[in-house]
């Protein structure tokens, strides 16, 4: 049996957060179209276009996603955010098509979990964007799962290239899932094996005495 030293922890669900994923440390730091509705002052080195000490009212400029929602506050309106051209009505359009024909790794490796990170945002797309969002994931995860079970075997990187990290992490619970199976259809399961700790220590204290 291996062992990691790394327990995967899993990003968090809809517009919530776990800051112990990795997933969402990285979706936390893509960079979203944000303009000031008000200054801020001594903030300027956040602007490295202007030499300034403030940031004045009406600047648009680019911000962390953990940034912009920590300044983002709905009474104040001190800051409004634009969705990101992937979930403008374009790509809404295309993706309400046919989702399964875009390559939703290029267009941001998180595209469901930015899309639901938007919502905290107030803005006239917001229900548009959510349904687009929701419609996306059903409907691609049919072609995501089929995939993961038909080629256990086989190179799967032109399989995986385009399927956001979510679906990635689908695609390896697919594969992990249908392996699983096929160990308990053969008999694998019930199986008491040795730890690999175990094995490599015998290999050693072999290698010792025949040396």
């Amino acid at each position: 049996m291996e062992t990691q030293s790394y327990t995967p922890v899993p990003p968090g669900v809809g517009m919530e957060e776990n800051f112990l994923s990795l997933d969402d440390i990285l979706l936390s730091h893509e960079r979203l179209p944000c303009r000031t509705e008000s200054a801020f002052p001594r903030l300027g080195f956040l602007e490295k276009s202007a030499d300034t000490r403030d940031i004045p009212e009406g600047t648009k400029m680019e911000m962390p996603l953990w940034l912009a929602k920590g300044l983002y506050e709905r009474k104040r309106r001190t800051l409004s955010v634009d969705p990101p051209k992937t979930y403008r009505q374009g790509w809404r359009t295309v993706l309400g098509a046919d989702p399964n024909v875009v390559d939703l790794h290029k267009m941001g490796p998180y595209f469901y979990g930015m899309g639901s990170q938007l919502l905290h945002f107030d803005s006239p797309e917001n229900a548009e964007i959510a349904q687009t969002v929701l419609q996306t994931f059903i409907g691609r995860f049919r072609r995501t799962m089929d995939a993961s079970q038909n080629a256990l075997d086989a190179d799967t990187s032109a399989l995986v290239a385009p399927l956001d990290a979510l679906e990635r992490a689908l695609f390896r619970a697919g594969q992990a899932g249908l392996a699983a199976y096929q160990r308990w259809e053969g008999g694998a399961s019930g199986r008491i094996e040795a730890s690999g700790l175990v094995v490599n220590y015998r290999k050693r204290k072999l290698g010792e005495l025949q040396a």
